[in-house]
């Protein structure tokens, strides 16, 4: 019997990770397209994730806005009822209408009126009685700007659409490129070379943020893109009648009936939502020809708020009778996808922490389209192959929009609500040309610290202005303010610390 021990098998060679085998012509081939891709897209992409991370915070800017507006945590069917009249009676005639109840997000009552005069809107108190208009020109302009670049509707959302499946593409397209991008998640070279270490800040937040980047890109591109996936899905099923897509969703129209009649009472229907959904809450009411003989109003209840798919609707034609219902806990798995995409994209669940950690991702996004950009323009210069003017202008369009949006916010405290869009829109669009014309005078590292000085003194005196203004009592607005005030600030020290961030010759060294 032999005592000599059994001969160990050889060691196996260490297996490299997936995406480490990735053949080298691929991935050299996959970041030409990443580049190609970023760059074709970059002013939208950024501009997109700028104003998606402010729009977060819709709700709360219409408070800002209407800082001294009556706040509510509930509105009786009474007092729904008389604003509902009261607006009818100011606007004269009404086509169509919502109304909005207060909530935690919003605590006011806003009734909304399509009108011959164009869309008309008040607040209302406890009462119903209207107190105020409800314009949010600040809230409309930008949220209009990541929706849909204030283009035409149909054309903006659909450029919008495609900056979303262009940062989709890009971030696969980046995840692919570099297949050591997980392997080095946590290696950051800070304080050498700026270059190396924009790049490196560059992948690790790409990787660090993944989750939430995927998310929002994917259903930017679906909302963006409805109206195309809407019109594909009638050709293919129903012989482009695209309404009858629309009626998947949606309840039927009632047959027409212009005849003259009272205000419609909203009063009973409210009685028998107690009854189809007992503990909901009514967030919308939407009116069809209240005013009419066929006219109608459809109840959005708003159940279960832990899950984010949780709103019910029920349908009522004049008389009261429930003629449409559908409730969220009987969705199937495509329903709840399709309630989810607009929260998910937005951040508007969970609360106050997730709407925060929304907005810093955004910038942290926002961060990765610019950087994106400088990061191409400085290998360029190392392969001294430099691009000055291309520099400056990327310059003068990433600090240009900060200064653009902060001297339409400061337009909007000084004047009101009854700043007109027009004005907001022209002062963005002139601002962001200047900047760029600014490029083609100004030297880059004087270029980007003057925007960014701009954009500081234009937070701090909207904060300042707007307290000074609307010394409302909402505690919403004051937080805003402050944001303003000190987030301005903080800038400024930064800028006035770190003068070389202006410049992408010093960091190409």
């Amino acid at each position: 019997m032999s005592t000599k021990a059994p001969a160990r098998p050889a060691a196996q060679p260490a297996r490299k990770p997936l995406l480490s085998r990735v053949p080298a012509d691929f991935v050299r081939a996959v970041l030409k397209g990443h580049s190609g891709l970023g760059l074709a897209f970059a002013a939208a992409i950024y501009l997109v994730c700028l104003t998606g991370s402010i729009a977060v915070f819709a709700q709360e800017f219409q408070r800002w806005e209407h800082a001294d507006a009556p706040r509510l945590t509930s509105a009786s069917p009474e007092a729904v009822q008389a604003a509902l009249e009261n607006a009818i009676v100011r606007a004269g005639t009404a086509e169509h209408g919502y109304i909005q109840l207060p909530d935690a997000e919003i605590p006011h009552l806003v009734v909304n009126l399509d009108t011959p005069k164009g869309d008309e809107g008040w607040i209302a108190d406890g009462n119903g009685t209207l107190v105020a208009g409800s314009a949010v020109p600040w809230t409309e302009f930008i949220t209009g700007l990541h929706i849909s670049l204030h283009l035409p509707r149909s054309w903006g959302e659909f450029l919008v659409g495609l900056t979303g499946v262009a940062l989709l593409s890009s971030l696969i397209s980046g995840l692919l490129a570099h297949p050591r991008i997980f392997r080095d998640a946590f290696h950051l070279r800070l304080g050498g070379s700026r270059r190396l270490q924009e790049a490196d800040l560059h992948n690790r937040l790409g990787v660090w943020a993944m989750p939430f980047h995927l998310a929002v890109s994917l259903t930017g591109a679906l909302l963006g893109l409805t109206t195309l996936i809407v019109g594909v899905l009638g050709f293919a099923l129903f012989n482009g009648d695209v309404d009858k897509v629309y009626g998947l969703f949606l309840p039927a129209d009632l047959p027409e009936d212009a005849r003259a009649a009272p205000v419609i009472d909203l009063q009973p229907m409210f009685a028998q939502l107690e009854i189809q959904s007992p503990g909901g809450r009514v967030d919308l009411i939407q009116l069809e020809h209240p005013q009419e003989a066929g006219g109608s109003a459809m109840f959005q209840v708003e159940r279960e708020p832990q899950h984010i798919a949780n709103i019910d609707s029920y349908a009522f034609d004049r008389s009261g009778k429930l003629y449409h219902s559908a409730k969220a806990a009987d969705n199937n798995l495509g329903e709840d996808i399709l309630a989810s995409i607009g929260q998910v994209h937005f951040g508007w669940f969970g609360g106050g922490i997730v709407k925060i950690a929304y907005g810093l991702l955004g910038l942290g996004l926002t961060y990765l389209a610019a950087s994106g950009v400088t990061i191409w323009l400085a290998r360029r210069r190392d392969k001294r192959n430099a691009s000055p003017g291309w520099e400056r202008v990327w310059t003068g369009f990433v600090w240009g929009q900060p200064a653009a949006l902060a001297l339409t916010a400061l337009i909007a405290a000084v004047v009101g609500t009854g700043v007109g869009s027009t004005v907001l829109v022209s002062t963005w669009g002139a601002v962001t040309l200047l900047a760029l014309a600014g490029a083609a005078f100004a030297e880059q590292r004087t270029l980007g610290r003057w925007l960014a000085l701009l954009t500081t003194g234009a937070l701090v005196a909207t904060g300042a202005a707007h307290a000074l203004l609307h010394r409302g009592s909402d505690p919403v607005a004051w937080a805003i303010d402050v944001v303003f005030v000190v987030g301005g600030a903080a800038l400024g020290g930064w800028i006035l610390r770190r003068p070389s961030r202006f410049s992408a010759s010093s960091g190409a060294s």
